[in-house]
């Protein structure tokens, strides 16, 4: 079947030579780690421990009942020290429960996790799981969609296209068998027929393991090296055709999407009761000897800066995530949580002076032709600057997916994103009180 090409989109360089060739290799263990309650969109999780309990790899120690939530486990043996806020790298502040890890640590056992639950999604649930891409939505949700929307195929989301990250990358070449054996699970689950996994050209080698590893009915798409050619709306119609209707779910379209890294990690659920105690972090840029490294979640972010040999040159940013959507940090201390995929030192050249508001639009369109949600960024920002949140509403700020496109291309530097997010969160909050 033809690839069709999304309307909009960049072409950032890839900036991937540093990491795509390292192996995965495990994090240092730190000397506290940092745990959030809630590392996922939805409602927050409550601790189920305390100070002074010990506590052993794999436990659980925070949980709610919550349908759009996702329990959150201990990743080492060790004693609960103080649960107290914390500041995250999104600038937000939450209740984590802080753990002095045990010196001697067997990381190949664990509690075992949800072996009373019969179906998919529930020792999906049970094992904490969410989108491993970075929007952390809770994964079991995604599989019960709505039973007027069946869905026809499951697309395993391997495109990777944020500049300088390659943690799925290396999932996907050391671990291919995982990938598809998440994949069979999930389509399983919602009973999907088709199961696509893509990924995108410049990652040739990561494509050839998967089809060796793929059963029949599993194809392996190949799409160009595009930005942001991984968004969900704009996946399912690179591969399947589908349009996702406005103010709609994927499944809308007959489909389903869920990261690569996810998938693996629900095929050890499911296979093994192994509770998402950490996932593979990119730290690159700036640093020594930048690499993939398998990190347990609540290590501070310093951690693995120092596992990388530590900064170098002059550094202007560090980034959670990516370039285009990540976060800023202002504080090093900050823990990885489930939907960091990357820590990137930008170098001083790479990053633009900071900018304070908005600025004059020059109207030269670029911002719109760069969009592949087909929205006009520069009269969402101008009206979301003047707090007029109706014109925004009808200009569709809800539809933006916050790719970072629009303020990539703009020659005047307008914070387009940080003004296009103010208006969602204004628009949101107005529906809410409604």
């Amino acid at each position: 079947m033809p690839t069709r090409a999304f309307k909009g989109g960049v072409h950032p360089a890839d900036r991937k030579d540093q990491t795509n060739t390292r192996a995965v290799e495990r994090a240092p263990l730190p000397p506290t780690l940092t745990v959030p309650v809630s590392q996922h969109l939805g409602a927050a999780c409550s601790p189920v421990v305390e100070k002074g309990d010990r506590v052993r790899r794999g436990q659980l120690i925070a949980d709610v009942e919550a349908m759009v939530s996702a329990p959150v486990h201990s990743p080492v043996d060790g004693e609960v020290t103080a649960i107290a806020p914390v500041l995250l790298a999104s600038g937000a502040r939450a209740l984590a429960v802080f753990i002095a890890p045990d010196e001697a640590q067997d990381f190949e056992s664990f509690v075992r996790v949800g072996a009373g639950e019969d179906s998919v999604p529930d020792r999906v649930r049970a094992a904490g799981i969410v989108g491993l891409g970075g929007a952390a939505f809770p994964s079991a949700v995604k599989m019960h969609p709505p039973k007027d929307m069946p869905v026809s195929t499951v697309i395993l989301n391997g495109c990777e296209c944020e500049p300088y990250l390659t943690c799925d990358h290396r999932v996907m070449l050391e671990s291919p068998a995982r990938v598809v054996r998440g994949a069979a699970l999930i389509a399983a689950a919602v009973n999907a027929k088709r199961i696509i996994i893509a990924l995108e050209a410049n990652k040739l080698d990561a494509a050839e393991r998967l089809r060796a590893e793929a059963r029949d009915g599993i194809e392996v798409r190949v799409l160009p090296t595009r930005y942001p050619q991984g968004a969900e709306k704009q996946l399912i119609w690179a591969t399947i055709g589908s349009e996702v209707p406005h103010g709609k779910l994927p499944a809308a379209a007959g489909a389903l999407v869920h990261n690569v890294s996810t998938a693996a990690a629900i095929a050890d659920a499911v296979d093994e009761g192994r509770p998402l105690m950490e996932r593979v972090v990119t730290v690159t840029g700036n640093v020594r000897r930048p690499g993939n490294f398998l990190t347990l979640l609540g290590t501070p972010v310093e951690t693995l800066i120092e596992a990388a040999g530590g900064l170098i040159g002059e550094y202007g940013r560090i980034v959670a995530g990516g370039p285009m959507t990540g976060m800023a940090l202002a504080d090093l201390s900050v823990p990885v949580v489930k939907g960091m995929g990357g820590v990137v030192v930008l170098d001083r050249s790479d990053t633009a002076p900071a900018v304070r508001g908005d600025q004059p639009c020059i109207r030269c369109g670029r911002c719109s032709d760069a969009c592949p949600m087909m929205l006009e960024p520069y009269a969402i920002g101008t009206y979301a600057n003047r707090g007029e949140w109706d014109a925004t509403d009808r200009f569709h700020a809800l539809d933006c997916i916050e790719c970072g496109c629009c303020s990539y291309v703009c020659p005047t530097r307008r914070p387009l994103v940080q003004l296009i997010r103010s208006a969602k969160q204004a628009l949101l909050q107005r529906g809410a009180a409604l």
